[in-house]
């Protein structure tokens, strides 16, 4: 399994790093840069980026309506629609991240490189042939769910050039293994050999880095998982007491849910299902309005 994985990995090689195919931005231009960043407001939401090497989460995708390349993102890269990446509203930039369609168990490895979404309600903004690939419409709304790839992430923030003081590292969380099995090629992919045998993850442990860059080349091949959808719900806010917990549910019509117990208890308070994305879009918009400014749709 491990050869066949390096194969792949080697097959890679020459022009599938990920930044390393078309024109390269001219030497007069300012280079990509790691960044975390400062709290911004971004429409009617404030987001607080962080360093988060272990961050999984799920929600609403996005699709990028943009259609032109050259535009700079906000790491000092260039986006292009026709590859492989994503915005996030607090992730430091950038950052491979493994992005699942829940409603059809499409999975692609995605670097994180600009801020974003600007809808409220809607957790990672795909370029288009991201979305291409996850097989999620240009109108998005799609149930995703992502996970940081630690290992990849790491070394990008260790190649790339700092222009803040970087914040308190969080050790990734083990991750369940997954079964997987190759998808017919998709038009315009680049094809390469793949053990059919091989985990998703294990395509993580042997992405190509070369030594000091901040090249990771990303294949245009997802893989297949078990689809799991699930319910559309608000997440409102968390309380280590549970009398705020109430005051707020009571005030915005939701309901407390605790985890764990004692001093360590978390009380949330949620709203949901809701049967559509329209109808999570709008119950989250009344709750926005009422002041909870961190409240999001999560998939449960």
């Amino acid at each position: 399994m491990m050869r066949g994985w390096r194969r792949h990995a080697a097959a890679w090689g020459g022009c599938m790093l990920a930044w390393g195919c078309g024109p390269s931005p001219s030497p007069s231009m300012p280079e990509a840069r790691y960044i975390v960043g400062e709290p911004y407001q971004m429409g009617s939401q404030w987001s607080y980026p962080r360093e988060d090497f272990a961050l999984r989460d799920s929600g609403l995708a996005a699709v990028a309506l943009d259609r032109r390349a050259g535009r700079r993102t906000l790491n000092g890269e260039i986006h292009d629609p026709a590859r492989i990446s994503a915005a996030h509203r607090t992730l430091q930039l950038p950052s491979i991240v493994r992005v699942t369609n829940l409603e059809n168990g499409l999975e692609l490895l995605v670097r994180v490189n600009d801020r974003g979404p600007s809808q409220p309600g809607r957790l990672l903004e795909l370029s288009r042939r991201a979305g291409e690939l996850l097989q999620i419409p240009p109108s998005g709304g799609t149930q995703i769910a992502i996970a940081v790839e630690s290992g990849p992430s790491r070394a990008l923030a260790g190649a790339l050039p700092a222009v803040e003081t970087r914040a308190l590292k969080i050790d990734a969380a083990p991750r369940e293994a997954l079964n997987a099995e190759r998808l017919p090629d998709l038009p315009g992919t680049r094809v390469v050999a793949l053990n059919h045998d091989a985990r998703p993850s294990r395509a993580v442990a042997d992405l190509p880095t070369a030594s000091g860059s901040a090249d990771i080349s990303l294949p245009e091949q997802p893989w297949r998982v078990a689809a799991r959808p699930g319910r559309l719900m608000i997440q409102a806010s968390s309380f280590n007491n549970r009398a705020d917990a109430q005051r707020q549910a009571a005030r915005i019509g939701g309901r407390v849910e605790t985890l764990g117990q004692g001093r360590r208890a978390e009380h949330r308070v949620r709203l949901g299902p809701f049967a559509s994305a329209p109808q999570a879009d709008s119950a989250l918009e009344a709750v926005l309005r009422s002041g909870v400014s961190d409240a999001r749709i999560v998939i449960d």
